[in-house]
């Protein structure tokens, strides 16, 4: 609202977007939060953390950790590659049949690609030390995957990781916490729920935000915000407001606010 009344010209790194769909802005901390994902899990699984009080990746003659992700995209496999680094049993799930393709070749042999449904999902969270949500919806709302009605068939002192957090998370039981009170515990499930997860390692998330920022941010200097918008879909989709209109549909959607294109000011 503040953005509205201020009447600026705001572009937001989120909706940034490329004709692939993929969002070049995104990228770098997602692949930071879906590595740091994994390694806070690997912490709080530790019995002195209050977890269960195994070793993500086993050793001679133990089992390893079974892992669930959801959600296959950049957040989704850099969490289950570090997981998998690690020696634990993964399960990646999406619903994208072509991903789902994907994954299966470049993923290691304890990575196991799955179509996410709801019967799926429940079954396999009965069976996950770790279920790291990974799922987002460009501009909008993250969908309420795990359930509370989930959280008593799953194991005492297992850890859910909400990356989606700063979406609203895909854990009906999330909510957010900080990097000095990170978790909480519902149903004997340990929640991490940290919005903002790259600012614990400040350092390698500004390099590499700023490497893939520079480029569209010197096209906005160069040419003026809306010269750029013109020759440039990408960053006209990172619009979201426009002289105190909201011009990205999805952001209006989710607050019940009106919606102008932002074709109408350029």
């Amino acid at each position: 609202m503040a953005l509205l009344k201020s009447k600026s010209i705001a572009i937001a790194y989120e909706t940034i977007e490329k004709d692939n769909g993929s969002l070049p802005l995104l990228v770098p901390m997602s692949e930071v939060a879906g590595r740091m994902a994994t390694q806070e899990a690997a912490k709080y699984i530790e019995m002195p953390q209050g977890g269960m009080g195994i070793l993500l990746g086993g050793v001679t003659g133990v089992e390893p950790a079974t892992v669930v992700v959801l959600g296959g995209g950049v957040v989704g496999i850099n969490a289950a590659k570090m997981a998998c680094g690690l020696g634990a049993k993964v399960y990646i799930l999406d619903t994208n049949l072509e991903r789902l393709s994907y994954l299966d070749d470049v993923m290691p042999a304890n990575c196991f690609p799955v179509m996410s449904n709801a019967a799926v999902l429940r079954d396999l969270v009965t069976q996950a030390d770790v279920v790291i949500g990974a799922v987002l919806v460009a501009g909008a709302k993250a969908p309420k995957l795990l359930t509370k009605d989930m959280l008593k068939d799953m194991k005492d002192g297992s850890v859910i990781v909400d990356v989606a957090i700063d979406q609203g998370g895909c854990f009906e039981t999330s909510r957010a916490t900080t990097h000095e009170d990170p978790c909480f515990t519902v149903d004997g499930v340990i929640h991490y729920c940290v919005a903002n997860m790259p600012g614990a390692v400040a350092k390698t998330s500004t390099m590499a935000l700023t490497n893939a920022t520079l480029p569209y941010a010197i096209q906005i200097a160069n040419k003026g915000w809306k010269k750029a918008m013109q020759d440039s879909n990408e960053i006209k989709l990172g619009a979201n407001t426009v002289k105190g209109q909201l011009t990205y549909k999805a952001v209006a959607e989710a607050f019940g606010l009106d919606y102008t294109p932002v074709d109408n000011f350029l």
